[in-house]
C-alpha cells in the first residue's frame, strides 16, 4: 500500500469524532430504486452539523493539532462548507478560525461561519489566489491552515461517511460520491477498500468542472479554469497531487452531469423523500438517475448526499425553473 493511502486513518477519525459529529441516517427509496434499476442506499450528509460531511474532515483535524498549535489559531479557505465545518469546529475546539472566502459565495454560507463565530476575509474568484492569501494572513498570526481535502486528516474525517454506510447498508457493489478536490472520493476509497477491495468507487463532476475526469484521462494533473456552475462546492480547477493519485489507485471511473441534472435530483429528493439537499450535494444522485454510470443495474448502491446548505430564495428558484446560463452564480 502507498504511504499516503496508509496514512489515512478513517478508524482513527471516527474515533476522534465519536460523540461529536451526528451519525447521519442512511435511507431508500422504492421510487428512486425503480428509476435507476438498482438498490440505492442515500447516506444523508445533508443532516450533519452545519450541513455537509465536511464537517468530519474539519473537526478530525483540528482534533489532531496540539494544544499550542490551536492557542494560534487555523486559516481556512472556502466557498462554503468546508468554512462553516472550520468555523464550528474550532468553536468546539475552542480556538480561534478565520475564513478566506469568494465574495460570491453564498449568503447563507456566509451567515453561517460568522454565526459560527469566524472572522472572515473575502477575495476576488477570478483576480486572486486563496491560497496564497490563506497562507499570508497564517503566516502573519502563526496560525495553521486548514485545506479543505489536500490533507491525510481531512480525507480520514471525509471517510468516515462511507465507513457509516457500510455499516448500515451491509456490503455494497459500489459508492458514488460528489467530487470537488477529491477529498471525499479518496477518504471513501480508502474506507470501502479496507473492507473490501471490490467495491467500485465512483465520483461525479459538474459538467463545467471536470478537471478531475480530463486528469485521469491524460494520466496527469490538468488545470481549468473557474468553473460555472450551480455546484459551488464543487468549483475546483484541480485535483492535487494526493487527491489524484489515490483517484488513480482507486476510483473505478468519474462521470460528470449537468447543472438541469443536478436540479432534477435535487427536485427529485425533495418531492419524492422530503429532503433538501445543495446542488453540489445532489450530484451522485443526478449520476443515477441519468445512468452515467454503466454496468450497475441490479446491484447495491451507495451514495453520499454531501450537503444541504442552500439559501432558501436560491432553492425555491432552482426547483422552479431549473438551472439556466443566467441563474450560475
Amino acid at each position: 500500500m502507498p504511504p499516503q493511502d496508509a496514512a489515512i486513518d478513517v478508524a482513527a477519525a471516527k474515533r476522534r469524532l465519536a460523540g461529536v459529529a451526528h451519525r447521519t441516517p442512511t435511507l431508500r427509496s422504492r421510487t428512486l430504486d425503480d428509476r435507476c434499476g438498482a438498490f440505492l442506499f442515500l447516506k444523508c450528509e445533508n443532516f450533519q452539523r452545519m450541513g455537509a460531511f465536511k464537517f468530519r474532515g474539519a473537526y478530525n483535524f483540528l482534533a489532531s493539532l496540539s494544544p499550542a498549535q490551536r492557542d494560534c489559531g487555523v486559516v481556512a479557505y472556502s466557498s462554503g462548507n468546508h468554512a462553516q465545518g472550520v468555523a464550528l469546529a474550532a468553536r468546539l475546539l475552542s480556538t480561534n478560525a478565520t475564513i478566506v472566502m469568494p465574495s460570491d459565495a453564498p449568503a447563507v454560507k456566509i451567515a453561517a461561519t460568522r454565526g459560527y463565530g469566524a472572522e472572515i476575509v473575502f477575495y476576488e474568484r477570478e483576480r486572486s489566489h486563496r491560497e496564497e492569501i490563506a497562507q499570508a494572513v497564517a503566516a502573519e498570526r502563526c496560525a495553521t491552515v486548514v485545506p479543505p481535502f489536500d490533507d491525510v486528516r481531512i480525507m480520514s474525517g471525509a471517510g468516515t461517511a462511507a465507513l457509516e454506510l457500510l455499516e448500515d447498508a451491509g456490503d455494497l457493489d459500489a459508492i458514488v460520491v460528489p467530487v470537488g478536490g477529491g477529498g471525499l472520493l479518496g477518504g471513501t476509497a480508502i474506507a470501502a477498500h479496507g473492507r473490501d477491495r471490490n467495491v467500485a468507487v465512483y465520483g461525479v463532476e459538474p459538467q463545467a468542472g471536470d478537471d478531475f475526469a480530463q486528469s485521469l484521462r491524460c494520466g496527469r494533473r490538468v488545470t481549468i479554469s473557474v468553473p460555472a456552475t450551480i455546484a459551488d462546492g464543487l468549483q475546483t480547477t484541480s485535483p492535487s497531487d494526493l487527491t489524484f493519485g489515490i483517484a488513480q489507485r482507486h476510483a473505478s471511473g468519474i462521470v460528470t452531469v449537468s447543472d438541469a441534472e443536478l436540479c432534477e435530483a435535487m427536485r427529485f429528493a425533495f418531492e419524492r423523500m422530503k429532503l433538501v439537499i445543495e446542488p453540489s450535494g445532489a450530484a451522485a444522485v443526478a449520476a443515477l438517475l441519468h445512468r452515467r454510470i454503466e454496468g450497475l443495474s441490479g446491484k447495491r448502491i451507495g451514495a453520499i448526499l454531501t450537503g444541504g446548505n442552500i439559501d432558501p430564495a436560491r432553492y425555491a428558484e432552482l426547483l422552479a425553473t431549473g438551472a439556466t446560463s443566467s441563474s450560475m452564480r
